[in-house]
C-alpha cells in the first residue's frame, strides 16, 4: 500500500471561496498539478543526462571500439 503524507500550502480566501463555488476539488488539481511538475524536472534532469553521454560518445573511438570488438569475437 502506497504511503502518503499530508502537504499544506496557503491560498487567499477568496480563490479558495471561488473554487468551493465552482466545484473545483483542490486537493486533486494541487496533485496532478505536483505531479506533472515532478515529471518536468525529472525530464529535465534525464535531458541533461542524455546530453552528457553524447559527449562522452562523442569521445568514443569507433575503429578502435569495433576492432576491439573483433579482437574479442576472435578470441573465443
Amino acid at each position: 500500500m502506497a504511503e502518503y503524507v499530508t502537504v499544506s500550502t496557503k491560498v487567499k480566501k477568496k480563490l479558495k471561496e471561488e473554487a468551493e463555488r465552482l466545484g473545483v476539488k483542490v486537493s486533486e488539481v494541487l496533485r496532478n498539478a505536483l505531479e506533472q511538475e515532478v515529471r518536468r524536472r525529472q525530464l529535465e534532469e534525464l535531458e541533461k543526462k542524455l546530453e552528457n553521454l553524447g559527449t562522452a560518445l562523442d569521445k568514443l573511438d569507433i575503429d578502435r571500439v569495433a576492432r576491439l570488438i573483433r579482437e574479442d569475437r576472435r578470441s573465443r
